[in-house]
């Protein structure tokens, strides 16, 4: 069969390679399957230029998968539309985590022929309907992402926190899922399931080779699951002279595992913090303390890593008050690696805190997220607190205004001690005061 896949354009200057397109290519492919990549992120093509696109080709099954944003769903109902637009009829199929989650609603507004729910193990796309896939247990028998379909000189240039502008960034998997259940969060498979060790080191020096890799970044919901895999993790990447980034948790950001870490390679660490108030942290199930989220903080920190700090406002128990414990923390932790604001938290369908806002009255159905709630992921979608939604977010104004100032001032900071090093102290390395 042949099949187009469609990276679609989400308006990034450069995208992030699409990771998940990457793994169904690959499967399709060892399936003996044709497929084309459709790159409308690198082109920039209008939506009417696939429908022209599709007027002089025929393909069996046409793709395209995406997550739960707002901005993703409004492209996928554009790109349908464009799909549906060409004079040849194409089965078209779409999946991810947001038509995953509420795929008869999916199925309707884009007129697909075919939902694909969770992974596409055991699923024959070419058919109709609703089709549920089965999670892959052993996730190293799956192919590595059939990069040589896409342009990957392209996505090579993303950079990332603590990446130098001459390193070739690549995007990787070291396992799929996450052990823990955060209220806020929505999968398409339950718990973790890790990648062998040496099938990642395999993965990394074929692209070493082929592409001139020199920074990974690890796309996992979470690298750091425990002690025993980090410290195994550690000692063979280092080996292959790579730096890279990856997710992690606090409760595992202990001062001898975070300088493995460090030694193997590693300059960043994104962390989910959510919130500086144990009662917040507890409702939200986080099985974190802000105890636990400084002492790991310091420790990243102190062995010369830079820790990504996120937060999100919203939850259930949030008031102005543990906003502002946030703002505080992000203000005493902030390294200047990366800016950093805080946003709304939403209750994507499939999550549990969706089911509450069905159960409170505050949702009626996923048509009434995507279509009347959701229209930006820095707006709220529903409010779990007891601010009015005026006292919400005129907070969050604040905060984020603190934030922002904070970041830009340092900015400004490290170009005038830049200006002051080149005039002054005559550092011919200087290259320029130029936009990054």
């Amino acid at each position: 069969m042949n099949v187009l896949l469609i990276a679609y354009n989400n308006g990034d200057y450069i995208h992030h390679f699409p990771l998940g397109l990457g793994y169904l290519a690959a499967m399709l492919e060892k399936n003996g399957h044709l497929v084309d990549v459709y790159s409308q992120d690198l082109h920039r093509w209008p939506d009417d230029h696939l429908t022209g696109f599709l007027d002089k080709r025929k393909y069996d099954a046409v793709g395209v998968g995406v997550c739960a944003g707002y901005y993703q769903y409004r492209r996928l109902l554009s790109i349908s539309k464009a799909v549906r637009a060409a004079k040849r009829h194409h089965h078209f199929v779409i999946g991810g985590q947001g038509p995953s989650a509420a795929p008869e609603y999916f199925q309707k507004i884009t007129d697909a022929d075919a939902v694909v729910v969770g992974e596409v193990e055991g699923v024959d796309i070419f058919e109709n309907g609703i089709l549920h896939g089965d999670p892959v247990n052993d996730v190293d028998t799956i192919p590595y992402p059939a990069r040589h379909l896409f342009p990957m000189h392209y996505y090579k240039l993303l950079r990332h926190q603590n990446a130098s502008q001459d390193d070739s960034v690549f995007a990787v998997l070291s396992g799929r899922g996450c052990p823990y259940r955060c209220t806020f969060c929505y999968r398409m498979a339950p718990g973790f399931r890790p990648r062998k060790t040496e099938c990642i080191m395999d993965e990394i020096e074929e692209l070493r080779r082929d592409y001139g890799a020199t920074f990974i970044n690890f796309y996992d919901e979470l690298l750091m699951t425990s002690e025993k895999r980090l410290v195994g993790f550690c000692a063979e990447i280092k080996k292959h002279g790579v730096r890279w980034a990856c997710s992690g948790r606090l409760n595992l950001a202990t001062p001898r595992v975070l300088a493995l870490m460090k030694d193997a390679g590693c300059v960043f660490i994104n962390y989910g913090i959510e919130a500086l108030d144990d009662e917040v942290l507890r409702l939200m199930r986080k099985q974190l303390t802000v105890k636990q989220i400084i002492e790991g903080v310091e420790a990243t920190l102190a062995v010369g890593i830079s820790p990504g700090l996120n937060v999100i406002f919203g939850n259930v128990g949030d008031t102005e008050q543990t906003l502002f414990k946030a703002v505080k923390f992000l203000m005493k932790y902030d390294d200047g690696a990366q800016m950093r604001t805080i946003r709304p938290v939403t209750p994507y369908p499939g999550c549990e805190l969706y089911d509450r806002a069905i159960q409170e009255g505050k949702l009626k159905n996923a048509a009434d997220f995507y279509e009347n709630k959701h229209v930006n992921s820095d707006l709220l979608s529903v409010n779990f607190t007891d601010m009015t939604d005026y006292a919400f977010h005129n907070a969050l104004f604040v905060a984020n205004r603190v934030l922002l100032q904070n970041y830009h001032r340092r900015k400004g900071d490290e170009a005038i001690a830049a200006a002051e090093d080149l005039y002054v102290h005559r550092n011919a390395d200087f290259r320029g005061f130029r936009q990054t």
